[in-house]
């Protein structure tokens, strides 16, 4: 496939784009800061890009059969700026108006309720504490998901809970409509795994995905 990776510095984003030259998928990443992006991932083209800026990312998707986003806020500030949800606004309007229409996005788990079956320390006591504690994010990140739910795309919003930097396993549950009961963490390359996995799965499409282990 012909992918479109935003938020290609972060660490999901990094994750995403190896993976993806791995399997043999041509990519074009979206970047704000390209010293940022590892020498390692050779064979990447790289756009950069003003993310709220619509038409700066038109080359980026020109042609592109997906689009995937691991566009994140690096600090609560940015999160209060509502700069995820800007930046997404701005992914749909360049993907509306060169005709690509697939779309994977990374949420984050406390986005959404609780699953059934939810043990009642992450139901009463985790989930709350980390809502509350991160609130900026989460609005932030609210505010990206209605966005997407609204526009033309054929999206999916994954939704995993704490990410950890650890290899991939490949073994993780998945949750099509709501989030993993009792899943707490889920490493970076495993998300990036279940997206790519996800990409040409059309049970996925205009549905939220939970995963963790």
């Amino acid at each position: 496939m012909k992918l479109t990776v935003c938020g290609a510095t972060g660490g999901t984003g990094q994750e995403v784009v190896r993976q993806a030259l791995e399997a043999g998928h041509e990519v074009t990443a979206v970047v704000r800061d390209p010293a940022r992006l590892p020498e390692i991932l050779t064979g990447v083209r790289v756009v950069t890009a003003d993310l709220s800026a619509p038409e700066s990312l038109r080359s980026a998707m020109e042609g592109r059969d997906a689009v995937i986003s691991g566009i994140g806020p690096r600090s609560r500030k940015i999160a209060r700026d509502g700069v995820v949800a800007t930046a997404t606004r701005s992914v749909l309007a360049s993907m509306d108006s060169c005709g690509v229409r697939r779309l994977v996005v990374v949420s984050a788990a406390p986005v959404g309720p609780s699953p059934q079956g939810e043990p009642f320390l992450g139901r009463r006591i985790v989930t709350p504490l980390v809502r509350r504690a991160l609130r900026d994010v989460y609005t932030d990140l609210r505010a990206m998901e209605k966005s997407i739910c609204g526009s033309n795309a054929e999206w999916t919003i994954m939704r995993p809970p704490r990410l950890l930097d650890k290899p991939l396993t490949g073994k993780y549950r998945l949750a099509i409509g709501g989030n993993v009961p009792g899943g707490h963490t889920i490493a970076r390359s495993d998300l990036a795994h279940a997206i790519l996995a996800l990409l040409d799965n059309p049970a996925t499409v205009e549905q939220v995905v939970g995963v963790a282990y």
